[in-house]
């Protein structure tokens, strides 16, 4: 990926960023992260990953549904805020790597806690 690609993806996720604060829709909230956005080569279509900090799997899948919906809100702010050739179609995707962290980090915690237990076990003989 070019240097210009990199610096585009980078604006445009903190110019969406941006935008989130101003959206009024209940479902979007102080919860959601921008994660990355990458666009196309040919500046057609730029896939942003959301993360949704809450517990609930429906809340999360509620809130992207409502990213979508506000899309073309989202594009015309985008395209009002930053000198872009092309205005891509946005596709919000759940971005799940922060979860998916988490819960390897208890995995390997546990194996840990485990492994120890047992060496006292084994050293109390």
């Amino acid at each position: 990926m070019s240097v210009r690609y990199q610096r585009l993806n980078e604006e445009l996720k903190k110019t969406i960023s941006e935008i989130l604060r101003d959206l009024r829709d209940p479902r979007v909230t102080d919860m959601v992260t921008i994660m990355s956005a990458e666009v196309t080569n040919d500046l057609k279509w730029a896939k942003v990953m959301v993360s949704v900090y809450d517990p609930s799997e429906q809340a999360r899948l509620d809130a992207v549904s409502a990213l979508n919906s506000a899309n073309g809100f989202i594009a015309r702010e985008i395209g009002r805020r930053m000198q872009i050739r092309r205005l891509p179609q946005l596709k919000f995707v759940l971005d799940s790597s922060i979860e998916y962290s988490v819960h390897i980090s208890k995995i390997i915690a546990g194996l840990h806690e485990a492994g120890s237990g047992e060496r006292d076990d084994g050293e109390s003989h």
